[in-house]
């Protein structure tokens, strides 16, 4: 049994839309004002406060002439706001995230959290805390038989789209599968797979360019805070959503197929944060959305109960030949196939594919470390990818091409040098 999330859009009727804008805001303003208490707590006087401490803020807040109106909303979504700022703090303690920052109110997320005491679900229909009617959900795909949603929330994106989330259990079928892949990710074909199958990047954002390069000339032209203006920017961001949508959809069935074909999967530890700063491929790699399918794949993996391996981002599965195991010098981007001094010659996506699937299954059979640390903060090398010079570390001779008809059964990266078969 697994938490699943089943996203539904749902058109609220003008007296809904007006109470989830009143919710969505007063959500905003709870959430800033006890970040604004919780940093100057600590800044004057060294003091941590808690959840429990910025709820009763909130019941004093409730009684105030200037705030009496977050009485007119569920309590519900106030406290779980404040849930969620404790969930920011406790991330940014634990060093996974930066500090918690406060709402905009034209660019931070429009949602609102329901507990089950904020919400009746009955005979398939939804009535939300303060509202007298059901919503009006468009039930694209069924619930799970007879599943009961534990949590709801209600959004609102940038093109004005509402959307419903329900938390549901459900029990997912086990499907046995006995294949070993390994992918390289890229921009000529998004994904490159050991078995030499390539497929095919979609590019989504050049498909819609003129049409949001129109939209985008369009907005620049009405005068700020008119209402043409705000027309202007949803058309903008309908053609921004109808993007997003087609490469959500296109990831969510590449990954579902692989996790379904195979019982390990073998990835690499790509930062695309710092591919980003080249500014010739930053709009494709934003469009690849590397780091999308990453999460998807990881999530499922663990759902179906398959292995999911990241090698190192610092291995060179580009310059290292597949059959013999030599190290190229270099290889430029716009090499995209090349010749081995063993005279093996490779397609440069497929070759790096192979090489990955083979450096994590040799993780697996030495149990090294599946994510090593980054060590530039130590070394002060560059965040980019780049060959360490522990990759042709305890490589045999004849691996690195001093003895190219020597037997390529030794595998570097695995400390018994044996290619795990």
């Amino acid at each position: 049994m697994v938490k699943r999330a089943f996203k539904y859009r749902f058109y609220p009727s003008p007296e809904q839309a007006a109470e989830l804008a009143r919710t969505f805001g007063c959500v905003r303003l709870v959430y800033n004002m006890a970040l604004q208490a919780r940093t100057e707590a600590w800044t004057l006087r060294q003091e941590r406060v808690n959840y429990n401490a910025t709820s009763a803020m909130l019941t004093a807040w409730k009684k105030t002439e200037e705030l009496a109106f977050l009485n007119e909303v569920s309590s519900v979504p106030l406290q779980q706001a404040l849930r969620h700022l404790q969930v920011a703090f406790t991330n940014f303690f634990a060093k996974r995230a930066r500090y918690p920052t406060f709402k905009s109110r034209k660019r931070s997320r429009r949602s609102a959290e329901y507990t089950t005491s904020a919400f009746r679900w009955r005979d398939g229909r939804l009535t939300l805390a303060k509202m007298d009617a059901p919503l009006d959900i468009v039930w694209s795909r069924p619930l799970p038989e007879g599943a009961s949603p534990s949590t709801v929330t209600v959004s609102q994106d940038s093109a004005g789209r509402w959307f419903v989330s329900l938390l549901c259990e459900d029990r997912v079928e086990p499907v046995p599968a006995t294949g070993v892949v390994g992918v390289d990710a890229g921009l000529d074909s998004l994904l490159t797979l050991s078995t030499g199958e390539k497929i095919t990047n979609p590019k989504h954002e050049r498909r819609d360019r003129a049409a949001l390069a129109r939209a985008q000339r369009n907005l620049a032209r009405k005068e700020k805070g008119s209402a043409n203006r705000a027309k202007a920017r949803l058309k903008v961001a309908r053609v921004h959503a109808r993007i997003a949508d087609r490469r959500r959809d296109h990831l969510h069935k590449l990954t579902t197929r692989l996790v379904r074909e195979n019982q390990t999967i073998v990835i690499e530890d790509l930062t695309a944060r710092n591919m980003l700063r080249n500014h010739n491929l930053a709009r494709a790699v934003s469009d690849a959305a590397w780091r999308q399918f990453r999460t998807m794949l990881e999530y499922k993996t663990e759902w179906h109960g398959r292995t999911l391996v990241v090698v190192d981002r610092w291995f060179p599965s580009s310059k290292l030949c597949s059959a013999c195991g030599a190290l190229a010098a270099r290889m430029p981007l716009h090499v995209r196939s090349w010749t081995c001094r063993c005279r093996q010659t490779h397609d440069r996506d497929v070759n790096a594919a192979r090489n990955i699937l083979a450096e994590g299954l040799s993780v697996i059979a030495c149990g090294g470390g599946v994510r090593p640390q980054r060590e530039s903060s130590r070394t002060r090398r560059s965040p980019m990818k780049q060959e360490p010079q522990r990759a042709t570390a305890g490589i045999p001779a004849f691996r690195r091409g001093e003895d190219v008809n020597g037997p390529p059964s030794r595998r570097a990266g695995c400390p018994g040098g044996v290619l795990p078969a």
